[in-house]
């Protein structure tokens, strides 16, 4: 029987995603925060409910896509949250980038009541969740995740199953940590590009194919030079990821000052306005 599937969040990337779950034959409950942001959802088919409980009560698989983990607490663990009223034997999936220790409380909460939890955040950004080409990362139980895999091979191509609960999140912040370095120094050699007198496009051309070739380069680089700064991931949810990652590492007696240094450059660009540009918007640190 297809499983009917709840939709929490429905922003940059949850209003694509929650499109190709309608495409692919799936029925979707929807709920998020500004319901104007659902239009598109509810348009391709979404059937809209007013708040969490109603979306909780009636779908047989519940995702979430928010934005910071204080919104997952809410969410999940809240009185009117998932826990409280989804039904026994349901699924949830938290596909927010959120903290680790938090995605191990969801899943011992849910285990209480016989509910399987997963933490699957996502890599891809808007293009990503757009094409449905999206790396997605999960933690949990392995019946639970063979259980769905169907259901995340609609949303993205490079579906792993990391381990236990918490392993998900776990493995989005060695990606964030990676994303980081990578993005300053697209910045930096974009700069230095410019500053040397070269065709930014071309060097892009030239270098993306080689060593230097990255998701960054060849997809954020050509929005710097076109001074497209809408957001693909929003600097100020890039600002928590990096938070994220810093704390965690620190529980492990891990210092990694190279995700420091590039918190703190996106720390100046939301200081000066750019909490809502995309995170290409790194560039305008280096080109003042």
């Amino acid at each position: 029987m297809t499983k009917t599937i709840g939709f929490i969040g429905t922003g940059v990337m949850g209003a694509s995603m929650a499109k190709h779950l309608l495409h692919a034959g799936y029925e979707v409950n929807v709920y998020t925060r500004t319901k104007s942001r659902a239009d598109a959802v509810l348009e391709a088919g979404g059937k809209w409910y007013e708040d969490v409980k109603g979306v909780a009560q009636n779908s047989d698989v519940i995702i979430t896509i928010v934005g910071y983990p204080q919104d997952v607490e809410e969410v999940y663990l809240g009185e009117s949250g998932i826990l409280a009223h989804a039904k026994e034997g349901s699924f949830t999936v938290d596909m927010t980038t959120s903290k680790p220790s938090l995605a191990k409380e969801i899943f011992e909460a849910a285990r209480e009541r016989n509910i399987h939890a997963l933490d699957a955040p996502v890599s891809g950004g808007d293009v990503g969740a757009r094409e449905a080409k999206l790396a997605i990362m999960i933690g949990g139980e392995e019946e639970a995740v063979e259980e769905l895999r169907p259901i995340f091979e609609v949303l993205g191509q490079n579906v792993q199953h990391l381990g236990a609960a918490g392993l998900g999140q776990y493995t989005k912040m060695a990606n964030q940590i990676a994303i980081a370095s990578t993005m300053v120094g697209v910045s930096e050699s974009l700069a230095y590009a410019k500053k040397a007198g070269l065709d930014p496009e071309q060097v892009i051309a030239t270098i993306s194919t080689g060593a230097a070739g990255s998701f960054s380069l060849s997809n954020l680089a050509p929005r710097m030079l076109k001074g497209d700064f809408a957001p693909g991931f929003y600097i100020k949810h890039f600002i928590k990821d990096m938070g994220i990652a810093i704390e965690s590492a620190e529980e492990m007696g891990l210092d990694l000052p190279g995700l420091k240094q590039a918190k703190g450059l996106y720390d100046q660009l939301a200081t000066n306005g750019e909490a809502d540009s995309g995170t290409q918007a790194l560039i305008k640190y280096y080109l003042q």
